[in-house]
């Protein structure tokens, strides 16, 4: 019989394998330090850990609600109450997912449609662009202006059109570090306001804000947190990103909507996971109230670290991602130097321009500091002898 030929028409033609899994590979192919992808050397909390095994020996393996474990989804309301000031009900407000990435997906496939127009700023993550894509709407890629990677807010304006229907953003930012301020957020309220937009806010790193700052959530303010769904994740605060558990909240009627493709997509986050965070949420909560001073600490060890060598930096204000300027090195493209380091010199880091549609005339790589001090001080004395 004469096999047939299947004609495959990719939904993503331009999608391939993330370069988060290309330097990971490359650094363990290669022997190399591997400050690319953003997870830590080290492992999670052991109570939690413990907590975990006590669920999982307790039986409590088989489906959760839907929405989350009601304990999990009461402490999250919790902590944005003390945080935030905000006010969310669990039941109805709050969706515990396995992981921040498919609470995007499912937040942009709920509320975008074939012929709508999202707004993104660049660099962007990027899983944002093909979800947007997969809903059949178009990504508006709005570049951030370097060396700050502040937000335009006038240029935002003027990308607005009749087919905008939402807004997606991302404090404290991957891959840059920066951080929006309360004017930012004004500047985005009156935007979103005037234009009846939906805002997806992307917080994974709510509390790696440094210097004093604070993280400006979406939640802090009503006007915006009424048209908004902000996301968030356990993974990058309890140092467990293997775990992929996280949670989106939302206005009622947002979540509803969201609630409609999750439990189509993922259905439940994992059960004991569940469990077990809102053990740990309820009686350690000085692990995310001392999380940004834990790593200001990382960043600010590895920059010293690097203070002799011929990169030059700006301290990253949030996330676990610092960006180094090779200007002084070579000019060349940030993908090249990126194989160069990882191949001639033994650490794996991530370039800035496969975050973009444009990329800016810019020569930097990002390095995660999420790791051990030995880690750190090994990847700075080779990038200190370039």
């Amino acid at each position: 019989m004469k096999a047939m030929t299947i004609t495959v028409k990719s939904k993503l033609p331009h999608v391939g394998t993330t370069i988060f899994t290309v330097m990971s590979r490359k650094a363990e192919q290669l022997g190399a330090i591997n400050l690319s992808q953003g997870f830590p050397d080290f492992d999670a909390p052991l109570p939690l850990r413990e907590l975990l095994a006590e669920h999982v020996a307790a039986g409590r393996n088989q489906y959760p609600p839907m929405a989350g474990v009601p304990a999990l989804r009461e402490q999250i309301a919790a902590k944005v109450a003390r945080i935030y000031g905000a006010d969310v009900s669990p039941e109805l407000a709050v969706t515990v997912v396995p992981g921040a990435t498919t609470a995007i997906f499912s937040a942009i496939l709920a509320l975008v449609g074939p012929g709508d127009e999202v707004i993104t700023l660049d660099p962007s993550y990027d899983s944002y662009e093909p979800s947007i894509t997969l809903a059949g709407a178009r990504a508006i890629r709005v570049p951030l202006v370097p060396p700050a990677f502040g937000v335009d807010w006038q240029r935002v304006a003027d990308s607005v059109s009749p087919r905008t229907r939402m807004i997606v953003i991302n404090t404290p930012h991957n891959p840059t570090g920066a951080i929006l301020s309360a004017e930012d957020m004004s500047a985005l309220t009156a935007l979103a306001e005037r234009h009846n937009l939906i805002v997806l806010s992307d917080e994974v790193y709510e509390h790696l804000v440094y210097d004093g700052q604070r993280h400006e959530s979406v939640l802090r303010y009503p006007a915006l947190a009424a048209r908004s769904l902000a996301v968030f994740s356990f993974g990058k605060t309890y140092h467990a990103t293997g775990w992929k558990t996280g949670y989106c909240i939302g206005p009622p009627e947002l979540t509803a909507e969201f609630r409609k493709v999750h439990q189509f997509n993922t259905f439940v986050a994992v059960a004991p996971i569940q469990y077990a965070l809102a053990d740990f949420m309820a009686r350690h909560p000085e692990h995310y109230l001392t999380l940004d001073n834990f790593y200001q600490a990382k960043r600010d060890f590895f920059n010293r670290s690097v203070a002799e060598s011929r990169f030059t930096l700006t301290p990253a204000p949030g996330t676990f991602f610092q960006l180094l300027d090779y200007s002084a090195i070579a000019d060349v493209d940030d993908v090249t130097m990126c194989e160069r380091l990882v191949t001639e010199h033994g650490v794996a880091s991530i370039p800035l321009s496969v975050f973009c549609e444009h990329p800016p005339a810019t020569r930097v790589l990002r390095f995660c500091f999420a790791k051990q001090e030995s880690t750190l001080a090994s990847a700075a004395e080779r990038l200190c002898a370039i």
